[in-house]
């Protein structure tokens, strides 16, 4: 099961990643531009995560116990909720926070770092 702990860990260890305490809860931003990609929410059970709209009505009917939205509050924005409790393992936490890192850094950046979170080679 991951953590919140196991959270923190890794949105900090991408590049140029920072913790900035916001509404009361830790949100991970790409430095410089400030862009929230990742947050815990305030019981550490689950997080939200940048997510384009598009996306999110299929992962959450594939996978109603792990995805969801906070009724009134995520309906208007690029954002997912994740229960820790039903991830499969750390690298699903991992490509999940990947993915919400690549959404919110700079294209400078992402240049930089092309391969990251990139799936592998089929």
């Amino acid at each position: 099961m991951a953590t919140a702990d196991d959270v923190r860990r890794i949105a900090l260890s991408l590049p140029k990643a920072v913790e900035k305490l916001a509404w009361g809860m830790p949100t991970f931003r790409v430095d410089g531009g400030g862009r929230v990609f990742a947050s815990l929410d305030d019981d550490d059970q689950s997080m939200g995560v940048r997510c384009p709209k598009e996306e999110r009505t299929e992962l959450i009917a594939a996978e109603p116990e792990k995805f969801f939205l906070r009724p009134g509050h995520d309906d208007n924005y690029a954002w997912l909720r994740v229960r820790l409790s039903a991830l499969d393992d750390e690298d699903e936490l991992t490509a999940i926070l990947h993915d919400a890192w690549r959404q919110a850094a700079p294209r400078r950046l992402l240049a930089d770092h092309p391969n990251l979170g990139a799936a592998p080679p089929a």
